[in-house]
């Protein structure tokens, strides 16, 4: 299924990051549809319902408020509807064995949140990039993980 754009959901709370990661998305290259919840409550309840626009790759905050995104990676990854859906998870800082459950809970890339716009634009536009290439070349999702 060839399409022209990328649907991607972005999981953040703060206000701040959205407006840089909707920026940084709409600047790209590669045409993107952005949609943002700023909980895991909303965001299940969205994705949850049998109408959603499955996005193509999901960035959640590793420190949503609520339950832990470890929690919301379960929940995702036990409905099948999303078994093509990339997911990165991101934070300031994570523990070794942070990131290593969140890929064992079923993430796709761990993306290290760097401290400058410019260095987030060059990684958010790298992981786009990626699963463009995923996304129109038919490659095997399921064995596709990253950490930037």
């Amino acid at each position: 299924m060839n399409k022209e754009y990328l649907n991607v959901i972005l999981a953040e709370y703060d206000e701040g990051n959205l407006v840089f990661f909707k920026s940084i998305l709409k600047d790209l290259k590669i045409p993107v549809k952005v949609q943002s919840f700023q909980n895991g409550e909303d965001l299940m309840g969205y994705l949850n319902n049998k109408e959603a626009l499955i996005p193509e790759v999901l960035f959640i905050d590793y420190n949503l408020p609520g339950k832990s995104s470890i929690e919301y990676l379960e929940e995702i990854k036990i409905d099948f509807r999303f078994s093509n859906m990339i997911i990165v998870v991101y934070s300031d800082e994570l523990s070794e064995a942070e990131v290593e459950e969140a890929f064992v809970k079923g993430a796709n890339i761990y993306m290290k949140k760097p401290g400058s716009y410019n260095d987030l634009k060059k990684v958010i536009s790298e992981i786009i990039a990626i699963n463009w290439q995923y996304h129109t070349s038919g490659l095997n999702r399921e064995n596709f993980i990253m950490k930037v």
